[in-house]
């Protein structure tokens, strides 16, 4: 079902500044992390009970006070969903899960890529805990219900295997879609990133087919850097838009 309002908190964690996005039900409180891959107690304290470092951007309550004069309900984690299995994106995701105690959901295609979380982030001096194992998988086409949210799943490879971009649609203004690094503001992800099955013509094929059939005004939450809109991209990227031509500038984006 669609929301109103949706309240979206988005967090920039780790040394390469990975968005994490919290969505919550405003009517319910159900909540979902997507893309959980740092800083997790930072996380928690503050979708557990406003405390700590807050969000780098958000559009519900900034504190624990504003929260209550607008009758925000107590946030209830009921899933832990991932775009793609970079480190930056799911190397704590085991200390989520451990709290939260919910499924995580991951494109099986990224499988493997999951199991050299450990060994990626030893390369930015992390020490990550053992790679996490997906509870169930994402499946392009299909739309998942997590409590009262629904996400609707486009399969988008070509930064990794198994990138997926997921769409949330409201009933009062634009719809979101998350998309990890298949796409940002102004450019596009990585395609040569070692064991990832990176492809510039499957990554522009993914963007063409599954990304601008979206509405123009559907916000484009980025796993990193600034947010935008499918619209913007379509006009203006210079790799996947109208500036690259029918077929694409075949080349490598800007973030990891």
């Amino acid at each position: 079902m669609a929301l109103s309002k949706p309240w979206i908190d988005h967090f920039l964690v780790g040394p390469l500044q990975m968005r994490c996005s919290v969505v919550t039900d405003r009517a319910s409180g159900d909540t979902i992390i997507i893309d959980g891959g740092d800083e997790p107690q930072r996380i928690i304290d503050w979708v557990d009970g406003f405390r700590g470092v807050g969000p780098n951007w958000t559009t519900g309550p900034e504190n624990k006070e504003v929260a209550e004069q607008q009758f925000a309900p107590n946030r209830r984690v009921v899933a832990l969903v991932n775009t793609h299995a970079h480190f930056d994106h799911s190397g704590f995701i085991p200390v989520l899960q451990a709290h939260y105690e919910v499924d995580w959901f991951l494109h099986p295609d990224d499988d493997y890529l999951q199991t050299l979380a450990q060994v990626s982030g030893r390369k930015y001096g992390l020490s990550l805990p053992e790679p996490a194992v997906a509870d169930e998988p994402l499946v392009g086409g299909e739309v998942y219900t997590f409590g009262t949210i629904e996400l609707s799943v486009l399969h988008t490879p070509g930064h990794t295997l198994g990138g997926c971009s997921l769409v949330l649609s409201t009933t009062d203004g634009p719809d979101h879609v998350f998309v990890g690094d298949t796409l940002f503001a102004g450019s596009v992800g990585r395609t040569d990133i070692a064991n990832s099955g990176g492809d510039f013509e499957v990554l522009a094929r993914s963007v063409h087919t599954q990304l601008w059939p979206l509405e123009d005004t559907t916000v484009v939450h980025p796993g990193h850097g600034p947010i935008t809109t499918i619209g913007h991209e379509k006009r203006t990227n210079p790799f996947v838009g109208e500036p690259a031509g029918g077929a694409g500038n075949f080349g490598f984006g800007k973030y990891a």
